[in-house]
């Protein structure tokens, strides 16, 4: 018995030894998606919608391709940490290329290659933390990582605007940082200890679906996702164009974009990640969404409605408040509600649909702010996520009785 113990300590700690190590790559890289791509896009290739939006959808059609990656891990006969390792390293090369070459038909799609490769492999990850976490400690464990992930996001965010503000022509450097980060990070996911994936019966990449259909509380968890996750990402690509393109008469430097759509929130996400990461494991799931969906709402508010710096450094604050619980929950959620063993094909699904979401809201975004005000936009993304909330409020109430850290579905003997 304290040998199975002992085992499972050591794939703990080997595993979140890998995972600290990874997250310094990982803060790098979630600088590209979130500020930088979309800055070199704006201000050096003075590119469209189109351009502008395509960019923004690398990270979503990556989530909408992430069951295949799944179906492809399996066939492969490859571990979890096989095929996310070798998602990164795809994106490696898709970074590699951007830079290389200097010319907007290069950089747009290898730089969705390089952000679509690293979302496939989320599934992959989430599977690793449900084999090698503990459930009493998984959201604690992964928040600690976040706090790494955080700091380097911020370092590499403030180091990279001073640099673009200098040199904006030196873009193609920060592209070769992100590739090397996603090497790097791909050769830290290998080493994790991790299994062959669950034989699914199916050759269809959208087999896990049919667990929408039998899953009740699944079912209406991505539903409420659904709402809260379009009215979401309908603004959140709009920071930096609300912040970058003269037509809003705002035009801040990239050191000052960095610093209110990458820099605030992420101190703000480095300090209260294991706050979150606690409550994760301790709190009643459907609450804690509701709590986060209020942390949006007040970003969205200050940061589009509100205006000015001041509401702009509150809108930093409060989405760093979001993402640092979102971050957690999003990653982590469907071990409360799945088999252990079907957690990837969970979290395919999961990945599929905010693929949907991810691709249709900034696009249907970056197209309506031609006819609407951007306020007028922000009034309709609030509204989604108030719905969202109020269909989770009954599903709360419901499951105050059970023990919070549990999840919802019985888990089979042996250790988790």
């Amino acid at each position: 018995m304290n040998g199975g113990s002992d085992e499972v300590k050591g794939r703990r700690d080997r595993t979140f030894q890998l995972e600290l190590r990874r997250a310094v790559t990982a803060g790098v890289l979630e600088t590209a998606a979130s500020t930088f791509l979309l800055i070199i896009a704006v201000q050096y290739f003075r590119t469209g919608a189109t351009a502008k939006a395509l960019l923004v959808m690398g990270g979503p059609l990556g989530l909408l391709l992430s069951p295949l990656a799944v179906l492809l891990t399996r066939r492969m006969g490859w571990t979890a940490a096989k095929g996310a390792s070798v998602a990164s390293w795809v994106g490696a090369m898709g970074f590699l290329l951007a830079g290389v070459f200097e010319d907007l038909r290069i950089f747009v799609p290898a730089c969705m290659v390089g952000v679509m490769s690293l979302s496939m492999g989320i599934p992959m990850l989430t599977q690793i933390y449900q084999e090698n976490y503990p459930s009493s400690e998984r959201g604690d464990l992964f928040s600690k990582a976040v706090m790494v992930r955080v700091l380097s996001a911020t370092v590499f965010a403030w180091g990279a605007g001073l640099w673009l503000e200098v040199e904006m022509e030196g873009y193609r450097w920060l592209l070769l940082a992100f590739a090397v980060a996603a090497g790097m990070g791909g050769l830290w996911i290998g080493k994790c200890p991790s299994r062959v994936l669950h034989a699914a019966g199916s050759g269809n990449p959208l087999h896990g679906m049919r667990h929408v259909r039998t899953d009740k509380v699944f079912r209406w968890l991505l539903s409420s996702w659904m709402l809260m996750g379009f009215g979401n990402l309908l603004m959140l690509p709009l920071r930096v164009e609300f912040l970058a393109n003269p037509r809003y008469g705002i035009v801040l430097s990239p050191t000052a974009i960095a610093l209110v759509v990458s820099m605030i929130p992420s101190v703000t996400n480095l300090v209260f990640a294991r706050f979150w990461g606690r409550l994760f494991d301790t709190m009643n799931f459907f609450l804690l969404r509701i709590i986060l969906n209020g942390f949006f709402v007040a970003a969205i508010s200050s940061f589009f409605l509100f205006g000015g710096m001041t509401g702009f450094v509150l809108g930093g604050f409060f989405f760093g408040m979001a993402t640092s619980g979102g971050n957690v929950a999003w990653s982590l959620w469907v071990t409360k509600v799945a088999k252990p063993e079907l957690v990837a094909d969970y979290m395919g699904v999961h990945t599929f649909l905010t693929g949907v979401r991810g691709l249709l809201a900034p696009l249907l975004g970056f197209y309506l702010i031609d006819w609407f005000e951007m306020s007028e936009l922000a009034w309709w993304s609030l509204g989604a996520i108030g719905l969202a909330s109020l269909m989770l409020a009954p599903e709360a109430k419901t499951l105050r009785r059970r023990r919070v850290a549990d999840p919802v579905v019985p888990k089979p003997g042996g250790v988790d």
